[in-house]
């Protein structure tokens, strides 16, 4: 294939809606809406303790990418530590799921497979050894806020982990094993399991159940059952929920805001479970949150409410709040959630991109005011990705990071990690182990992490290109357009300007500068002066990124 054209990029930046008339408000406040957020599988990102590889014995042969690889809690708090994050302009980590997973592994029809993807829940009251301890999970969490990164843990409401002969089936009070999902109807979504030998927890279910044996023996065998119980009991008593299964699971859930002080959940398999449970969900959060900012003031980030971000698989921006089941339509939004993750965005980020930013900030600003999608061009479970070959990482970038809503970068996108690994089956090919040596030695990867990193840190520190107000400046010689946000007494304006020349270029930005300013393209390091409404950047980049010097 040809050699992708660079995407010429400007952005300009100001801290002030009227700059010769207000005083500049500098400090930028963090919206979810327009997060930069980082979504990596624990397992597949970074071994900082390798002597927790083998606490749990899962030594099956498993098909390939299907077994537990040694990435840990630690880390990611390595790489928190040496400003990976942080030169990425990422101001969120979304991690899979922290809680003990089964310990045995199952045959999926593709080889054994083992829980290492976090969503096969054996005890959500524990976390896998194999991922670290509740130590290492409050260190990252505060070594995390410490930068200014908020922590999105992962949610399983709707099923346990398998059957297997290491870890037996909860009680038919709990769960289903059957039928399975026909997916043709609202009640064929939820009412049955999704795969065989996938448990389905019961929670339309308002009846109280006793916990499972296996999981009481589990307690006391690590002798923690007595104030487990105890913390259940005051749950209960102060909530007057009913013991049902649901409700056990959100207390196990809201246990991580308590004890750790996390910043919002991604949950799991929303459109599977009646969406009360998620109104339910979320008041147990919101309240958790709340309690825990006014028993531990000097943590406390901002005044944002607990986040909430849901998977509802097939969803999309294009849908506005609804999703349609073909025999109902459910709106998720009113039932818990800030945010939705957003499939159509992978097929959207084809259209040109004057289509792409002014659809999507339209229906932000109108049909989804004061809520958000969760943009992205690939995934752990998305088997067409927006560039599966890595042909187009460049452009995938300029896209993500520029688009209004939340931008979820995956593992790898910033490193064109490969997403298509001979011998692999399914969801595997999209898991593979982080490219840390490509990082070191391989120019390419150097370069779109390089492009990621600009990108990332001047969307991350201007809200108003994630969340704020689209309008098209012009179309030629060079399409430009302005973003504005609002916040208080914050101001945020934008222009950007695309497919600009290599070498010298002439951008007009007499609409936000003024004569005699000094700027800097924070691409290229070059200064420059503000002249009859116009700056003049001779770079050897396609990109330029303009702010106040």
């Amino acid at each position: 294939m040809k050699k992708i054209a660079f995407l010429f990029l400007t952005i300009v930046f100001l801290t002030n809606c009227s700059p010769k008339k207000q005083t500049i408000n500098t400090e930028t406040p963090f919206v979810w809406e327009g997060a930069n957020l980082y979504f990596l599988l624990i397992d597949r990102f970074n071994n900082g303790n390798p002597a927790n590889d083998k606490i749990i014995v899962r030594d099956k042969e498993t098909g390939v990418l299907r077994n537990f690889m040694g990435g840990d809690i630690k880390g990611i708090t390595q790489k928190i530590d040496e400003g990976y994050f942080t030169d990425l302009g990422i101001n969120a980590i979304w991690m899979t799921p922290v809680v003990e997973q089964i310990h045995d592994a199952v045959d999926e029809g593709t080889g054994n497979t083992y829980g290492f993807h976090g969503y096969w829940t054996k005890d959500w009251t524990a976390i896998d050894p194999s991922f670290g301890t509740r130590e290492d999970l409050k260190e990252l969490v505060e070594k995390a806020h410490a930068k200014g990164i908020r922590i999105v843990l992962d949610a399983v409401i709707n099923h346990t982990g398998p059957v297997t002969e290491l870890d037996p089936v909860w009680p038919e009070s709990w769960v289903r094993t059957g039928p399975k999902c026909t997916y043709d109807s609202y009640e064929n979504y939820i009412d049955c399991t999704l795969v065989e030998n996938l448990p389905d927890i019961k929670t339309e279910s308002n009846e109280a159940v006793e916990l499972p044996p296996a999981l009481v023996e589990k307690w006391k065998k690590e002798g923690r059952y007595e104030e487990e119980i105890a913390e259940l009991d005051a749950f209960f008593k102060q909530t007057g929920y009913p013991r049902a299964p649901k409700y056990y699971i959100m207390k196990w859930l809201a246990d991580y805001i308590t004890d750790f002080g996390i910043d919002g959940y991604r949950v799991d398999t929303v459109k599977h479970t009646n969406e009360a449970v998620w109104a339910d969900f979320s008041k147990v959060c919101q309240e958790t949150f709340v309690q825990f900012k006014k028993d531990n003031p000097t943590k406390v980030l901002d005044d944002n409410s607990f986040f909430m971000v849901g998977e509802v698989y097939g969803y999309g921006i294009n849908g506005k709040q609804w999703y349609d089941f073909g025999d109902k339509k459910v709106n998720y939004f009113e039932n818990g959630f800030n945010s939705l993750i957003n499939f159509d965005f992978k097929g959207d980020a084809h259209k040109s991109y004057e289509e792409l930013f002014s659809n999507y900030s339209k229906t932000l600003q109108n049909d989804l005011k004061g809520l958000s999608v969760m943009n992205y061009v690939s995934s752990h479970d998305d088997g067409w990705p927006f560039d599966k070959k890595r042909e187009r990482s460049l452009e995938a970038g300029t896209k993500l990071l520029l688009t209004p809503g939340i931008a979820q970068v995956y593992y790898g996108d910033e490193t064109a990690r490969p997403l298509d690994i001979k011998g692999t089956e399914g969801d595997a090919t999209l898991r593979s182990f982080m490219n840390w040596d490509d990082v070191k030695s391989n120019e390419n990867t150097k370069n779109v992490l390089s492009h990621f990193q600009k990108l990332g840190n001047f969307r991350s520190n201007h809200p108003a290109i994630g969340a704020g107000i689209h309008k098209e400046i012009s179309k030629a010689p060079f399409y430009t357009f302005s973003r504005t946000f609002t916040k208080g007494d914050y101001t945020d304006h934008v222009i950007v300007g695309l497919d600009l020349p290599i070498g010298k270029k002439t951008i007009n930005v007499n609409a936000v500068f003024e004569d005699g300013e000094a700027l800097i393209d924070a691409y290229s390091g070059e200064n420059v002066t503000v002249k009859d409404g116009e700056v003049i950047i001779d770079s050897p980049f396609g990109f330029v990124l303009l702010e106040r010097k």
